[in-house]
């Protein structure tokens, strides 16, 4: 019996997806990749297509619907072969802030056109000096009448050069508790004194516009702070649940597609006379990386029907997080090793695969800080 039980429509959204990627992003993987960002039209295409933003509630313009569907579009985005193009970012971890914390007036200002696709987001945590350490961040908040006046710097942030609205962490510089000092405060790209900086390279997600953001005497209304003052910490908290199970569904999707493709290259692939899948030491590896992508399945389908169910599973997650992603690493780096001097070639989606897979280890909080978590919580 299947732990996750889809239903007709949930099935028919999949084949739909899966339909739209293949004609509208997949023929243009090299071209974005070689451009080194996404052309916004894909967003509009994605929106119009109801393949964003599908669980923010009707009222508002969305589907309304359950978490499955972020599920089915993390897992199609992934297996189309692109990490370019960071719908489940928008979606599934930047636009939950708006839907459950903003004022009425915001969510009616901007829900619209995040899930048309004309408004792409972001969320800016991360700093120079302050990664997986929040309490640390250095951005300031400081109020000023009717006013919220931002000042500091932000760095990796994905979607940073497409990115309309941007969630920013900031920490109010007279309060001295740095878990009480953070809030959460929406950002319009034209805001004043908001510039984006640079877009990074990377050694992989060359199609990611991944950017550094500044913040000079940046002035914001003071309603465009999410929820009560001195609790961004505890929202940012409540969210990275879904984010990093978020990044261990894909994890786990980019596993299984980089093993099928293997499989597939092996049967074709001739050494000594005969296909190199009938090498034992071939079959060995291709069996042990496949029971290790059904374990992590196994895993990650039983999360996402206790998150579904409203459980508080930040320790599970937080394991899920590091064990799929460095599941998924092994694997494309085991797979590349099948393939020989091929699969550092360019031309095989091995080797982009390989060199895509590494970040996710990294970002979503390192997989050395999701054990801290889980060891914190096991009283250890």
């Amino acid at each position: 019996m299947d732990i996750i039980n889809y239903s007709d429509e949930h099935r028919i959204f999949r084949e739909s997806l899966r339909k739209f990627l293949e004609k509208e992003v997949v023929p243009h993987i090299e071209e974005w990749e070689e451009a080194g960002i996404v052309p916004r039209s894909v967003w509009k295409k994605m929106g119009e297509q109801g393949f964003l933003c599908t669980n923010v509630p009707e009222e508002y313009g969305g589907l309304g619907a359950d978490f499955l569907y972020s599920v089915i579009i993390a897992e199609e985005t992934t297996k189309s072969g692109f990490s370019g193009l960071m719908a489940t970012l928008h979606s599934d971890v930047v636009v939950p802030y708006i839907t459950s914390f903003a004022s009425e007036e915001l969510k009616h200002k901007y829900l619209p056109g995040c899930i048309s696709g004309d408004i792409i987001t972001a969320v800016a945590m991360t700093e120079p000096n302050a990664g997986s350490d929040l309490a640390a961040m250095k951005t300031t908040a400081t109020e000023d009448g009717d006013y919220v006046v931002l000042n500091g710097q932000k760095t990796f942030i994905s979607n940073g050069i497409n990115c309309d609205l941007v969630v920013v962490a900031a920490k109010d510089p007279s309060v001295s508790n740095p878990h009480v000092a953070v809030d959460l405060f929406l950002v319009d790209a034209a805001a004043p004194g908001f510039e984006k900086g640079r877009q990074i390279k990377k050694i992989g997600w060359h199609s990611q516009d991944t950017a550094e953001m500044y913040f000079t005497d940046c002035r914001i209304p003071k309603g465009n702070r999410l929820g009560e003052k001195g609790t961004g910490f505890l929202k940012l908290m409540e969210k990275l649940q879904q984010e990093r199970l978020v990044c261990a569904i894909g994890a786990v999707a980019a596993a299984e597609l980089i093993v099928e493709m293997t499989i597939q290259y092996c049967k074709e692939r001739t050494a000594f006379g005969k296909p190199i899948s009938k090498f034992q030491n071939t079959q060995f590896e291709i069996v042990e990386m496949s029971t290790e992508t059904k374990l992590g399945r196994t895993f990650i389908d039983k999360l996402i029907m206790d998150h579904m169910e409203g459980k508080n599973v930040v320790v599970e997650v937080s394991m899920a997080k590091y064990w799929t992603t460095d599941m998924a690493f092994q694997v494309a780096d085991r797979c590349l090793q099948l393939y020989g001097g091929y699969g550092y070639c360019d031309e095989y989606p091995i080797s982009r695969a390989w060199r895509d897979i590494r970040i996710t280890r990294i970002f979503a909080g390192t997989n050395e800080i999701m054990k801290m978590i889980a060891a914190r919580f096991m009283g250890l």
